[in-house]
């Protein structure tokens, strides 16, 4: 087996000229393998340089692709983070939430990744490197289905790239599984919204674990944009026909029928969550 580390991007991007596999975190690379010998060939990005840091830049966030999830709960961020935060809670253990990074969780493209759907309400960037150079793909199409990315052999991702849009947004995640840590989801819903003067300008809601690929929810996003906080709760405004666009599974942890009534339940608490008392969406 050849074991190899390189300390630059251009250094990776070359060695993986050959066909590797690329370790990171390794939380999902070697439960993986289960009995089976390790690849022949692994890059290894612990001694990369410059992907462990988390910048806040004028009009954007960067989150480097060796950043783990403990060091993203650590981090001043803007008010819009707080479900990504939440999120990263979710992830596992604290040990694995201590070895385990953001963009690995991107790559491993599963339904369930608990990170995708806060950072596809963020309207974030995946930055990839590799022979065509530096790349950035909006996440919205850098996962294309079950365990699918845009990667192409011979790039690796380098960073997660926020807009900083919605900064002032209030923000929430809701998980339900089968039992309240260290399980897959069910059902997850990511939700951010900004108000001005007592009404929505923007929302952005987005759920997990109920198609494919985590998915927005466009029609529900601009039925609330307008709404006056103080007439009605959000919930209220929440409606089946605004989750049409989901595809549900039946597997084993719950059938299609019952994971979109979760969803559109989650969807509903996590709005709430966003208007309320102003520490409640942090929690």
């Amino acid at each position: 087996m050849s074991y190899l580390r390189p300390r630059t991007v251009e250094e990776a991007v070359e060695m993986l000229a050959e066909p590797a596999c690329i370790l990171a975190g390794g939380t999902d690379v070697f439960p993986a393998l289960v009995d089976r010998p390790a690849p022949a060939r692994i890059v290894d990005l612990s001694r990369l340089e410059g992907l462990s840091a988390i910048t806040l830049e004028p009009g954007l966030v960067r989150i480097g692709a060796r950043v783990t999830w403990s060091a993203l709960v650590r981090a001043p961020l803007p008010p819009c983070f707080s479900m990504l935060k939440a999120a990263a809670r979710e992830v596992g253990s604290v040990q694995i939430q201590n070895a385990a990074t953001i963009a690995g969780n991107l790559v491993n493209a599963s339904p369930a990744a608990d990170g995708v759907p806060p950072l596809l309400a963020l309207d974030a960037f995946v930055e990839i490197a590799g022979p065509r150079g530096r790349l950035r793909v909006a996440l919205a199409d850098f996962i294309t289905g079950y365990r699918q990315t845009v990667l192409a052999p011979g790039e690796l991702v380098t960073a997660i790239l926020v807009p900083r849009t919605i900064d002032t947004g209030r923000s929430a995640f809701l998980k339900l599984g089968t039992r309240r840590y260290l399980v897959i989801s069910i059902a997850m819903v990511a939700a951010v919204v900004r108000a001005e003067a007592g009404r929505v300008v923007e929302a952005r809601i987005a759920v997990g674990a109920c198609s494919a690929v985590a998915k927005r929810l466009p029609a529900l996003e601009d039925a609330l944009v307008g709404a006056d906080l103080a007439a009605a709760p959000l919930s209220s405004r929440v409606t089946p026909d605004h989750l049409a666009g989901l595809d549900p599974i039946d597997d084993v942890r719950a059938t299609a029928a019952y994971r979109r009534e979760a969803a559109l339940e989650l969807a509903r608490r996590a709005l709430d969550a966003c208007t309320a008392d102003p520490l409640a969406a942090e929690a």
